[in-house]
């Protein structure tokens, strides 16, 4: 019950065809292809420039340095408030 049977298929078929055209059918499933094709030649490089940035990654430690603000009195400043 819970397949397609053949002509539920054959009715979905000439739904499609009516809706779209016959002209228009093989122009989408072409754009489709195209589209798809430029999907997967994108994601392999994108697979293979991450697979290259991790063999020639070395993280080097940094080591981070506190460094202290200064103080207001030090540079002649004084807090300055709105009247």
């Amino acid at each position: 019950m819970g397949s397609l049977q053949p002509w539920h298929w054959l009715i979905l078929a000439v739904v499609v065809i009516v809706l779209f055209g016959a002209k228009r059918l093989p122009d989408a499933a072409r754009s489709l292809g195209k589209s798809l094709r430029i999907f997967k030649s994108e994601v392999r490089e994108l697979q293979s420039e991450n697979k290259a940035e991790a063999s020639t990654d070395n993280p080097t430690p940094v080591q981070s340095q506190r460094v202290d603000p200064p103080a207001a009195a030090e540079q002649g400043h004084t807090e300055a408030r709105p009247a």
